[in-house]
């Protein structure tokens, strides 16, 4: 595809629109290569820790050379790095972009979680460190949230922070962290308070990874990818000036980042399936078959409200806006259309997909093991539902008394 081949957009803009997308344009003309025709059964992630790195360093640079020309956290305020734009930037930008080979990767998940949280709950200060540094790439942050006790229920959260002056002695274990190999700072989540209910003795930190005391493992995942690590932590101190929002007061800027999390998943152009579902059919000679033109339908129909409920979200986190509808949406509808796909995928390619090494065989297999991974990654979908009940339909909270409980007295396994 040619970089030029949409140029129909734009037609009609006024002149300050049309002004951005020919600085967008040239912008990208001079600093990226024309997207390259792929396999449409490539699938996204690396079995080898080489080239795993290397993608992330690729991102990690693409979004330096954003920064550096102007590109980067094009809605966040000057004074921050940012270009002080509106939600049309970001919307003309992704436009352009959608023809050239460039991609920030996982630090554009980061960016979309922690940006918006820095944002609200940190303070000026904060704000003048850290944000600068997020857009350009040079601290490159990984998610410390769930335990291995602590996953479905994060607020049972056990890893501690005991104060020692001006900072915190931290000591505990995380896991299923993304990308913590290759991270040089990390969001974290401790327990600061055991003697109060467990939602209210919770302190969200920023740490440098480079930090004495911190150990990250990789864990190899059923692809061979080792995406996710556990990280453990042992008596790593932790300036207090690292807070984000209060001390003992982290699940609020954590539900920030959760919600943003549910937002980007949802959002992500990569979540699609259908094109290459109505290549299997055709292959196995089914295209006509009813049912499963109506299974076409169905992943097809569902794929295009996800994308519709992400591009409204996404704008409204662009703008520091309440979201229109609750996160948790999106997240439900992405896991279950991976079941869907994944189901569907198997079915027409057969049993011997499952255990072929071709291309088209190995994505029906990523599409199988994916529809598991996602249920889980982000939050469960049991979590997910509940909080969807609660939040945004206003249904009685499941009965629990740990809520009331101090943490310390929690029953746990």
């Amino acid at each position: 595809m040619s970089p030029h081949s949409s140029t129909v957009a734009g037609i009609g803009e006024p002149p300050e629109q049309a002004e951005f997308r020919a600085a967008a344009r040239a912008f990208l003309a001079a600093n990226a290569q024309p997207k390259r025709d792929v396999s449409p059964w490539e699938i996204h992630f690396h079995t080898s820790a080489d080239d795993a790195r290397e993608a992330f360093e690729r991102g990690r640079a693409w979004q330096r050379t954003m920064f550096e020309h102007g590109f980067a956290g094009l809605t966040y305020p000057t004074a921050l790095g940012g270009r002080g734009g509106s939600a049309w930037h970001e919307r003309i930008y992704a436009e352009e972009a959608a023809n050239w080979d460039v991609s920030s990767r996982f630090i554009a998940s980061t960016i979309s979680m922690l940006g918006p949280t820095l944002m609200k709950h940190a303070t000026p200060d904060q704000q003048a460190h850290y944000v600068p540094r997020l857009l350009s790439g040079e601290y490159a942050f990984c998610q410390l949230f769930s335990e291995p006790g602590a996953g479905s229920d994060l607020a049972g959260l056990a890893t501690r922070a005991v104060g020692d002056g001006d900072e915190f002695v931290v000591s505990g274990q995380k896991v299923w962290n993304s990308a913590a190999q290759f991270c040089n700072w990390g969001m974290l989540l401790v327990r600061t308070d055991p003697d109060v209910p467990k939602h209210r003795g919770i302190t969200f930190l920023l740490v440098d990874m480079s930090s004495p005391g911190i150990e990250v493992r990789p864990l190899v995942q059923a692809t061979g990818a080792s995406e996710f690590n556990e990280v453990f932590l042992n008596e790593v101190r932790v300036p207090v000036a690292n807070v984000i929002g209060e001390i003992n007061g982290g699940w609020a800027p954590a539900r920030t980042v959760l919600s943003n999390e549910s937002a980007f998943i949802g959002s992500s152009p990569s979540v699609g399936a259908i094109g290459k579902l109505r290549i299997l059919a055709d292959r196995a000679g089914r295209s006509a078959d009813p049912i499963v033109r109506q299974r076409l339908a169905d992943v097809h129909t569902r794929e295009w409200l996800l994308r519709v409920m992400g591009a409204r979200i996404m704008a409204a986190v662009r703008q520091r806006q309440p979201p229109p509808m609750d996160p948790s949406i999106l997240k439900l509808f992405v896991a279950g259309n991976r079941v869907r796909s994944g189901n569907l995928a198997v079915e027409l390619g057969g049993l011997g997909a499952v255990t072929g090494d071709d291309e088209i065989s190995q994505w029906i297999q990523a599409e199988l093991l994916g529809r598991f991974s996602i249920s889980i990654g982000g939050g469960t979908n049991e979590v997910q539902k509940n909080n969807l009940s609660e939040r945004a339909l206003g249904l009685p909270k499941e009965y629990r008394n740990d809520h009331e409980l101090p943490w310390k007295d929690v029953p746990r396994g």
